[in-house]
């Protein structure tokens, strides 16, 4: 396995040793000691599965408090994956970073509590599994607007199928500084 720091280097992009023949392949998804020796997590306590079809985005969101970090992968299809850092007083603050995640390159991103995340579907349809380090608390979910100018992604998509709760988001600049997150150091 190998790990990748993005250009935000708390969010890890980990792409695992598959094992493949003419049979299929294997690889593993977790393992609480080797994940940990790079630097994601011991403890999840979560697991979430979404299935969507093209076009569909889904995201921008964030628990604050009860932060949630995400081990993100694709089991079917593929999507394009991405994290925005919204810690007040982070030197990267409103910077973002994307990753192509698919079921053919078996990559996985890990994202850090202090950043919203979201995804966009690029195949017919995907199915996404992640693994949670807090539980899901409704009353304290964000969302920031997908399409937000200020943050500037790059999405795949110009007229994606969204939720009404991601449709109403608001840009990063709109939510009140005291309802993100705080920077650590």
């Amino acid at each position: 396995m190998q790990v990748n720091p993005t250009t935000l280097p708390e969010v890890l992009r980990i792409d695992p040793k598959v094992f493949g023949d003419a049979r299929g392949y294997f690889h593993e998804t977790w393992h609480r000691d080797r994940y940990a020796e790079l630097g994601v997590p011991r403890e999840f306590v979560q697991d979430n599965v979404s299935r969507s079809q093209r076009g569909i985005l889904r995201g921008l969101h964030l628990q604050e408090p009860f932060g949630q970090g995400k081990l993100v992968q694709v089991l079917e299809g593929e999507v394009f994956d991405v994290a925005v850092d919204v810690r007040v007083g982070s030197p990267s603050f409103g910077r973002w970073v994307g990753e192509i995640l698919s079921s053919d390159n078996h990559r996985q991103l890990y994202i850090p509590p202090g950043f919203a995340h979201g995804f966009c579907v690029t195949s017919e349809s995907a199915l996404l599994h992640y693994k949670c380090t807090e539980l899901y608390h409704p009353e304290t979910e964000l969302s920031v607007a997908w399409n937000d100018p200020g943050l500037g992604i790059d999405w795949p998509v110009t007229d994606p199928v969204l939720s009404k709760k991601d449709a109403a988001a608001r840009p990063l600049s709109e939510i009140p500084r005291e309802r993100l997150p705080r920077y650590a150091g």
